[in-house]
């Protein structure tokens, strides 16, 4: 392998993750990665840090991309979910800090501008200097740590729902789960927070042709509150979950999910994050775009 391509495809993970985490969607952060590659061929010989100049070209794309019309008035969605991934996909379970990744800090993330996005995964993840991130959003090294504190703050708003093992994880989803296909609102209201929401993601289709997926309404934005969010789960089982549907337990982003299958296909992804011992978020993709990097039943 030549040195070039050695250099790149060492990068590779890390750059596809920046830019999954920027974008929320695998597909558009591999064609970033790919042009990443490009510009990688196509750069004067003498850079002295490769890493330092595909993490900025990357981000560079990112931030054009996030400033497309298109992305401005997809991510202007209150239900926009990022899509759900196998991070075996494009080697991202080789990263460290894989709680970076996880559904709701990509939701998190994406509550903040692409500046605040850049300059916290920049700093946090990939360990940038102030300076070196000031230089590449073009901005002042005081206006980008403002920058972090903002983003930060948000953060810290959330932090709860980073701290929870695998196996709670694991239980609460599943036992979501029983509540749901059992239609059964009572065990489910137990299992959410007071403060608890919903995201349920049908995708941009169905959210313009009257913000509904089937015939719930509430689909198309968020819902909150345990028996709003019970409600509108009991209505969505009832209508898309029957004896045809087969469930699988996936890793997705690093945690716990259940993917829904008919026919084979996927047709809904359900994540959920938890604190203190409660559902704190309900995560459901069905979108069918947002699930074709999931693959058919069994794979």
């Amino acid at each position: 392998m030549p040195a070039d391509t050695a250099t790149f495809e060492k990068h590779r993970p890390a750059l596809l993750a920046l830019a999954y985490r920027m974008l929320g969607d695998l597909a558009s952060a591999e064609d970033t990665v790919q042009e990443a590659w490009v510009r990688w061929q196509g750069r004067k010989p003498d850079v002295d840090a490769p890493k330092a100049f595909l993490l900025t070209t990357v981000t560079r794309l990112c931030l054009d991309e996030l400033g497309s019309a298109r992305a401005r008035h997809e991510e202007s969605r209150s239900d926009r979910l990022p899509e759900p991934v196998d991070l075996d996909e494009g080697a991202l379970g080789r990263l460290e800090g894989l709680d970076r990744i996880s559904m709701a800090f990509l939701v998190l993330l994406q509550r903040l501008t692409p500046a605040e996005r850049a300059a916290m995964l920049l700093r946090d993840v990939f360990e940038m200097s102030h300076g070196e991130i000031a230089k590449l959003l073009e901005k002042s090294e005081s206006a980008c740590r403002q920058l972090l504190v903002r983003a930060h703050r948000h953060v810290a708003a959330e932090k709860r729902v980073f701290e929870t093992s695998r196996k709670e994880h694991r239980r609460l989803l599943l036992a979501f789960l029983r509540a749901a296909t059992a239609g059964d609102q009572g065990p489910m209201i137990e299992l959410l927070a007071e403060d608890a929401v919903m995201i349920a993601d049908p995708g941009p289709d169905r959210v313009s042709k009257g913000r509904r997926y089937g015939k719930i309404k509430n689909i198309g934005r968020p819902v909150v509150g345990p028996k709003k969010i019970a409600a509108v789960v009991k209505a969505f089982a009832g209508q898309q979950l029957s004896s045809a549907t087969t469930y699988a337990e996936r890793i997705l982003n690093g945690e716990p999910a259940v993917v829904a299958f008919r026919e084979g296909k996927p047709f809904a992804a359900i994540l959920v994050s938890v604190a203190e011992g409660k559902i704190r978020h309900v995560f459901m993709q069905v979108d069918p775009e947002r699930l074709k990097h999931l693959g058919p039943l069994g794979s």
